[in-house]
């Protein structure tokens, strides 16, 4: 398994990302429990977010999260994924 830093950037539409919040964070919460998720969470005050995953490739990392809320409300505009090697701290292998 590889470590996966994927990027979201969130559409403008707040009222409806605030309505599914819940959904998305218990999505993302049981994915952490099943250990795919490593950590999750806003960046540059909330206009997207940075999940690390564990995952075969970059392709299982994003079809997991093919099925968050917040992607199937279509409140994800943008989508990245890149692999990261970590070598020093608490994801390091």
């Amino acid at each position: 398994m590889s470590i996966f830093a994927v990027s979201y950037t969130y559409t403008d539409d707040v009222a409806t990302r605030d309505e599914v919040r819940p959904d998305h964070r218990a999505f993302l919460s049981a994915l952490n429990a099943d250990g795919v998720v490593r950590a999750s969470g806003p960046v540059d005050g909330g206009v997207g977010a940075l999940l690390i995953l564990e995952a075969e490739s970059a392709d299982a990392a994003l079809a997991v999260l093919d099925e968050d809320p917040f992607a199937l409300r279509g409140l994800v505009a943008e989508r990245g994924v890149r692999q990261w090697d970590v070598v020093i701290g608490g994801l390091a292998g």
